[in-house]
């Protein structure tokens, strides 16, 4: 009798951490695009009449901090998935202090940043819940 845990081959959980931690970077990568239409948009790049200098300035930090996190998903266990953790928790925050600032008026108040922010927050919040599932704890390089 095998000792495996839930009745799976080895080969068959290193796949399944595998294909999770590139979920984990799909949803880094989809986070990163946001802020970067986000950042494009504030700096007045994309569309006009929509600058704010300061708020893609913040959106500028959020997104470095993801891109950072993103590469570090390709280091060892447990490092990658805690990289990936620290980076969306980070976003998490820094959205949530976004829209505290729209909510005050300080921020820009459309319905494109709202959309926009929303969209991003929900993406921060489904992609940290897919790396804190106990399927990604080890990377692709894992042993078995």
């Amino acid at each position: 009798m095998s000792s495996l845990p839930r009745g799976r081959a080895p080969q068959q959980r290193g796949q399944e951490r595998f294909g999770a931690i590139w979920r984990v970077r799909g949803f880094l990568l989809l986070q990163i695009v946001i802020l970067l239409l986000l950042i494009l948009i504030h700096f007045g790049l994309l569309i006009g009449g929509y600058r704010h200098r300061n708020a893609g300035t913040a959106e500028s930090v959020i997104a470095a901090v993801l891109v950072a996190g993103l590469l570090l998903t390709w280091t060892p266990p447990p490092w990658s998935r805690r990289a990936a953790t620290a980076a969306q928790s980070f976003g998490i925050l820094g959205v949530l202090v976004g829209l505290f600032t729209i909510a005050l008026g300080i921020g820009p108040r459309t319905t494109l940043d709202l959309a926009l922010n929303g969209a991003l927050l929900l993406t921060l919040i489904a992609g940290l819940v897919i790396t804190l599932r106990r399927s990604v704890v080890a990377g692709p390089m894992a042993p078995a």
